[in-house]
């Protein structure tokens, strides 16, 4: 079997079309949150305390410690996670919704099955 021919099926195969999916989608959805975070979270929190994220500062030995950046990269993971951890809970009980169903007999094992019955009597 040639190289590209093995390529080709290794790229065709579902799962690793779905990470490609999940990739492109997920470079979307992290730029949505970072969007959320910056333009309208940490503007109604720095109202709160009086201060602006982006000026938050530490002086230290001359040097600016921006931790305020460092905030909202927390927060930016913390709702990424929590979206993460709600959709791989869905999969999960699907998933399992579907492994709990009992699996529907093929006409022709079903028909086997009867015959079988009726020889018995």
């Amino acid at each position: 079997m040639g190289m590209t021919k093995e390529f080709k099926d290794f790229a065709m195969k579902g799962n690793v079309v779905d990470l490609a999916v999940a990739v492109i989608i997920g470079g979307a959805f992290g730029a949505i949150v970072t969007a959320l975070v910056d333009k309208i979270l940490m503007p109604i929190i720095g109202s709160l305390i009086g201060q602006s994220f982006d000026t938050l500062t530490a002086d230290v030995n001359g040097v600016a410690i921006q931790y305020g950046a460092f905030i909202q990269a927390i927060i930016n993971f913390l709702i990424i996670a929590f979206v993460l951890f709600m959709i791989i809970k869905a999969m999960n009980s699907t998933k399992k919704k579907e492994e709990a169903a009992p699996a529907a007999t093929p006409e022709d094992i079903a028909l086997l099955r009867e015959i079988r019955d009726s020889l018995k009597k």
